[in-house]
């Protein structure tokens, strides 16, 4: 796990959380803030995928170049 993928899954968490306890209060601003961060940290969680299958994309070719 990359630190994208960690830091966008503590993100999306925290929204989760944030969304829940404006529901709590009755906060629609915090709902909002909340559902922006879990939007946000499911993107950078996507991002870190990405990221994560560039790698192995690559290190595969490296692999597949030592074999010739």
């Amino acid at each position: 796990m990359n630190k994208n993928q960690m830091n966008g899954t503590v993100k999306d968490f925290a929204g989760k959380v944030q969304q829940e306890a404006g529901k709590l209060v009755g906060n629609k601003e915090q709902q909002a803030k909340g559902i922006h961060k879990q939007v946000t940290g499911k993107a950078e969680k996507r991002l870190g995928d990405a990221k994560e299958v560039v790698e192995h994309a690559k290190d595969a070719v490296k692999d597949a170049g030592k074999r010739f």
